[in-house]
């Protein structure tokens, strides 16, 4: 049993890059982008599906899929590829090579040599491959000459990853669970100035490939990943991610929207919500019981709630090995915590069941599964609370872009209904 906690881990950053590249992110769009509301018209909203994936060995739990079409740039040679992972905790559009490899992408170049980029996650899995630019288009929304990554799939005629881009691999539909990411996080790039010319080369990220080797490298903001809805003429300064109330019990598949702009359209408007501002580390503050971590944050590349420890939190974490990580309470436990950032504090109430018998489900949408999250590996993050996809359940997350007006604020920043 996989436990897939999908945020960006890039080690050695000269500002601690947790999640979003939040302090040293691209910041390179600085434009009011429809602030008003209404000032778009063009269909900004697809549908997401919780459920099984595309995988035939395996089944997937608390991951929502959305549909991709992306274009070869100025052309209309296109493909749409389903089941693309959405993920609010990371940055860029990642594709296996063998879902457009119909297309006849051009591979971005760094000195004559290619582009290629590696991605490591907090769960010790990584990607790897080539930058290629493409036009994606979801709804009625356009992005020209977006670089993505694509992901080198075993069999690929590409050279094998270099010893800084290690880890377990997920390069396949079987180990990945889906054809790709969708990084829709509050960065811009995926890394920023810490990968661009000047730097020392510390964000680790990009590698210019020969036939046979690869050597660090550096990459212009223009060159990295982007997220392609900072890159939209319209809609682009965050988005919106809609699930449907799942009940304790779970689902086998559940419902949603991804909607494109905050505050530019009748139904992408802010209302409410629950404003949480990250500190200079892309974070907020959670209290749990009488535990206080400031790594909080929002993912939806995580499948479960991921907080503290067995030991802080008083719930026992599962004994069987398949499922080590998770919390496996006697009795279901109803339990609330507090996010608190730049005055604002709002008190979440959640429940935690049993780990092992929701895995042991035919349901594929659990909104009570939860685990530990104290890094052992890493003392950057430590203790930590991770709001994964069951957070999702029942509410409005909207994820506002660095370097624009979201609704009358400047993102970044998280945003949520009650």
């Amino acid at each position: 049993m996989m436990r897939r906690t999908r945020f960006a881990l890039i080690a050695s950053l000269p500002c601690i890059l947790l999640l979003f590249a939040l302090a040293c992110g691209g910041g390179s769009s600085s434009k009011d982008n429809n602030n008003g509301g209404g000032g778009s018209s063009v269909a900004n909203q697809v549908p997401l599906s919780v459920d099984a994936g595309p995988s035939s060995l395996y089944s997937n739990f608390n991951v929502a899929y959305v549909s991709v079409t992306v274009c070869k740039p100025g052309t209309n040679t296109c493909v749409t590829v389903p089941d693309v992972e959405l993920d609010t905790g990371a940055t860029g559009l990642r594709l296996l090579s063998g879902a457009v490899s119909g297309l006849g992408l051009t591979n971005v170049t760094s000195g004559g040599l290619t582009l290629t980029n590696c991605v490591e996650y907090l769960d010790n899995s990584f990607q790897w491959g080539p930058v290629a630019t493409v036009d994606v288009v979801l709804a009625g929304e356009l992005a020209k000459s977006v670089p993505i990554q694509i992901i080198a799939e075993p069999g690929d005629a590409f050279p094998a990853a270099p010893a800084g881009c290690g880890g377990t691999p997920v390069n396949t539909v079987d180990t990945l669970l889906a054809n790709g990411f969708l990084g829709l996080s509050s960065a811009q790039q995926d890394c920023g100035p810490a990968c661009a010319p000047g730097t020392t080369l510390n964000g680790g990220s990009y590698y210019s490939c020969g036939s046979s080797s690869c050597s660090l490298t550096t990459a212009s903001l223009a060159q990295q990943l982007q997220n392609p809805v900072g890159l939209f003429t319209s809609d682009n300064n965050g988005v919106v991610v809609s699930l449907q109330t799942v009940p304790a019990s779970g689902l086998p598949s559940a419902s949603g929207t991804l909607t494109f702009g905050i505050g530019t359209q009748a139904d992408n408007a802010l209302g409410g919500a629950v404003v949480l501002i990250p500190d200079s580390s892309g974070n907020f503050t959670t209290k749990f019981k009488n535990t206080t971590t400031n790594v909080g944050f929002i993912d939806s590349g995580s499948n479960g709630l991921y907080f503290l420890n067995a030991a802080d939190t008083g719930i026992p974490e599962c004994t069987a090995s398949a499922f080590a990580g998770f919390y496996c309470p006697t009795n279901t436990e109803s339990l609330t915590a507090t996010n608190s950032s730049n005055g604002a504090t709002s008190t979440v109430s959640f429940s935690v069941a049993d780990g092992e018998n929701l895995l042991n489900s035919s349901n594929n949408a659990l909104p009570e599964l939860a685990g530990t999250g104290d890094d052992t590996t890493d003392p950057t993050f430590g203790l930590y609370f991770d709001w994964g996809l069951p957070f999702f359940y029942g509410k409005s997350v909207f994820v506002a872009l660095e370097g624009t007006s979201a609704a009358g604020t400047d993102g970044p920043y998280w945003a949520y209904t009650n």
